[in-house]
């Protein structure tokens, strides 16, 4: 079985705009390598940034949200977890990897990087989680 991982807000929009580690972190995503998982608390976080943000229309935030569920895998979440003091937004991310027994959240967030871990999930920037999969090979 695969590896299974939370891709931050972050990640995904980095993902997507640029051809970079988070890019190369969502081709893991979409070929099956790891196992994506996400809550929709993110799914409404990637929408409204995708559509405050950068503008993106419905229709294209439709299909970027079509492609993340195609890809990963849908948990619940209680919203109860209250770990990221500096960012309790931030939260969802850690509660969703671990009701999913997901061992890595990839973020190019500061307050989760600065977590590093909590219980035995790591948070890991995509450059660190792309060098730890080649390192797997």
């Amino acid at each position: 079985m695969s590896q299974r991982v939370v891709f931050d807000t972050n990640t995904w929009i980095s993902g997507l705009l640029w051809r970079g580690k988070p890019y190369q972190c969502l081709l893991l995503a979409r070929s099956k390598v790891v196992h994506a998982v996400y809550c929709e608390p993110m799914v409404g976080e990637l929408s409204e940034k995708l559509r405050a943000k950068f503008g993106f229309s419905e229709n294209r935030i439709h299909a970027i949200v079509y492609d993340l569920r195609r890809v990963s895998t849908r948990v619940e979440i209680t919203g109860e977890l209250h770990v990221v003091v500096d960012d309790p937004d931030d939260d969802k991310f850690v509660e969703c990897a671990l009701v999913a027994g997901a061992s890595v959240i990839v973020s190019g967030d500061h307050h989760l990087l600065e977590l590093g871990c909590y219980e035995n999930v790591s948070v890991l920037s995509a450059a660190e989680f792309m060098a730890l999969c080649r390192s797997r090979e």
